[in-house]
């Protein structure tokens, strides 16, 4: 009887486990199928069932202030265009940092840094192809200029109007070092420009830039530092700086006095997705359209409106009023190329280690 009873329980219990199991397998299947018909439904869809994407950018500290505003409008853009949602990770810091942190595994799709020098670092990583420049509209990869300004004391004491001033024996001259700066490489050859570039010798060159490096008492890291040795610790007459960053600065409420040079370089910061990074997560088609996206007046103007000189004729007509014409305007394609400049000037034992070898002498 016992055994019995016991039989047909087990039966009977056999029998719920399998229509248990039979209705939890026909469930999951039709919520499988539910699921892939929505994600093939979703807007946008292209490999992402949320049909979203995040693009990581690592740029410059300057630059922030740019791209708060134009990341809006090419998401908005985007959207508009594919359906599909795309968000950014930001990083902003140094130049220099945000280069090495790029090659030590930072997984940027795109890099917008300070000067070309290093985004060849990265190209030289393997990181980013030969040819970045020419996939750009304008065909250099540059996305937005400056020029170099002076910043003096307020009301201008020791009347210092041009790169000569700076020369002088009773001028005290503020700039980081560009052995470990790259911003600061800019302000070196801007000096050595404006003697090379008007007709004047290498030799020339090197005299005058030894007389405004001997001017120059503390020789900070980087461009950061150098503005609190100016501002904070009071050091200096004059301090060597960027016409981006003296716009936006007046913007937050600073009004600096300064002085830009007629005679001036043109300080090119470029574009560059990173291959390697922007395959390995599938981001190329956007990353892509984010890097043309900037070289559109939508985007140059939001630049413009920071500090920035555009790219392109239309918004620098726009902005006429606010960038004047620079009378000699050289490049650091006129000097070959960061690739012949950095070592030419910076590397150990270069022309910069000789110039500071001739000032200790003194």
């Amino acid at each position: 009887m016992w055994l019995d009873n016991c039989n047909r329980w087990q039966r009977t219990s056999l029998k719920s486990f399998i229509s248990l199991f039979l209705v939890v397998v026909s469930l999951t299947s039709a919520l499988a199928l539910l699921a892939v018909g929505i994600a093939g439904c979703s807007p946008g869809n292209s490999g992402s069932a949320s049909g979203r994407k995040e693009l990581t950018l690592v740029s410059y500290a300057v630059t922030r202030a740019a791209y708060k505003n134009i990341i809006p409008l090419f998401a908005k853009h985007w959207r508009e265009k594919t359906g599909q949602t795309v968000t950014f990770g930001q990083s902003y810091g140094s130049s220099g940092s945000q280069t090495r942190a790029v090659i030590n595994g930072l997984e940027a799709d795109i890099v917008a840094l300070a000067l070309s020098a290093d985004t060849l670092q990265i190209q030289d990583a393997g990181l980013i192809k030969p040819g970045w420049e020419k996939k750009t509209p304008n065909g250099d990869g540059i996305v937005h200029r400056s020029v170099g300004v002076i910043v003096t004391r307020e009301g201008n004491p020791k009347n210092i109007q041009s790169w000569d001033d700076l020369a002088r024996d009773d001028v005290k001259v503020i700039t980081a070092n560009p052995k470990t700066s790259g911003g600061a490489r800019w302000n070196y050859m801007a000096l050595w420009g404006k003697v090379t570039e008007t007709g004047g010798t290498e030799e020339q060159a090197k005299d005058f830039v030894t007389k405004v490096y001997g001017n120059v008492p503390v020789l900070p890291r980087d461009a950061r530092e150098a503005t609190d040795a100016f501002f904070v610790q009071k050091q200096g007459d004059a301090l060597i700086n960027y016409e981006n960053e003296v716009i936006l600065a007046k913007q937050q409420g600073q009004d600096l006095p300064y002085v830009v040079p007629d005679i001036n370089i043109s300080i090119d910061s470029p574009i560059a997705i990173v291959d390697s990074y922007v395959d390995k997560q599938g981001h190329r088609e956007v990353a892509e359209a984010f890097v043309q996206f900037l070289f559109t007046p939508e985007a140059q103007r939001e630049f413009a409106k920071v500090g920035f000189r555009s790219v392109i004729p239309e918004v620098v007509a726009e902005f006429s009023d606010t960038y004047p014409q620079i009378s000699t305007l050289f490049t650091i394609e006129d000097f070959g190329g960061w690739n012949q400049v950095s070592p030419k000037f910076f590397a150990d034992g270069a022309i910069f280690d000789d110039i500071q070898t001739n000032i200790a002498r003194r």
